[in-house]
């Protein structure tokens, strides 16, 4: 697990830019997982601004969301297919017939949930997936006490993670229960993941998930066992992280072939 310590969120998108245009140069038919919610707004800005200067192509690219809500059509404006054609589809390079998100109205969840997770096999998996993290732990929506070896299904959201994202609907009434995530064996199986995490308010979840003990109750402290993890935080969100000035000197000291 590599810290990187950014002083503010645009200089911590910018940074995760260069590691997903890295990738793409290196493989163009890369496969990306991709996360919703305000925190990878900036990198997403970015990617865009990178691809209409021709920096970074994605002409050749699939990418699978990690989650959406059961029972939002994809044209609602709080679903996440909706988000992500907003967000980052339409101002891109991408074939529309290679993004996927998962079904919020399929009809047998469980058959569609099994189908998800045979698409990014077929794919060959995952190369990088880009993720968040809940202010409880929860990475996808894989909240606290799930399984560190579930697979793609439908999960039950807590009352804190449904009030987290009541603002983006019009009272938490509206905020569906339940939703279609992939698990956290599924990200786990990903080559490489990049974790973004902003804020004070992050600062306590982000110092137990990285120096805390492996737990189902932090599903994002999962990632210390992954080989190959980039966890981008602006100073906010690193206050509290014991290890802070260490992490900061490994980034400074990195030897030319490791940067980005």
């Amino acid at each position: 697990m590599e810290v990187i310590i950014q002083p503010n969120p645009s200089d911590c998108a910018a940074a995760g830019a260069r590691i997903i245009g890295k990738l793409l140069e290196a493989k163009a038919n890369a496969v990306l997982g991709l996360a919703t919610g305000s925190t990878p707004l900036p990198l997403y800005g970015e990617l865009v601004r990178m691809n209409r200067a021709g920096e970074v192509d994605f002409s050749g690219v699939t990418s699978f969301n990690l989650d959406e809500y059961i029972g939002l059509p994809g044209d609602h404006p709080c679903s996440y297919r909706y988000f992500m054609e907003q967000e980052l589809f339409k101002d891109i390079n991408i074939e529309p017939g290679r993004t996927h998100v998962p079904d919020g109205l399929a009809d047998d969840v469980g058959e569609h949930c099994r189908a998800y997770e045979q698409a990014i096999l077929d794919c060959g998996g995952i190369d990088l997936q880009i993720l968040g993290l809940g202010s409880d732990g929860h990475i996808g929506f894989n909240e606290p006490g799930s399984s560190l070896g579930s697979r793609t299904r439908i999960k039950t959201l807590t009352g804190e993670t449904r009030e987290d994202n009541a603002r983006f609907f019009d009272s938490i009434e509206e905020v569906p229960r339940h939703c279609i995530t992939m698990g956290v064996a599924t990200i786990m199986e990903c080559r490489q993941i990049v974790l973004f995490a902003f804020g004070e308010a992050k600062a306590e979840i982000i110092a137990t998930a990285i120096e805390g003990p492996v737990s189902a109750m932090v599903p994002a402290s999962a990632l210390q066992m992954h080989p190959e993890v980039k966890i981008l935080l602006d100073e906010a969100a690193a206050s509290r992280l014991k290890q802070k000035d260490y992490y900061k000197e490994v980034f400074a000291g990195k030897p030319s072939w490791q940067c980005f």
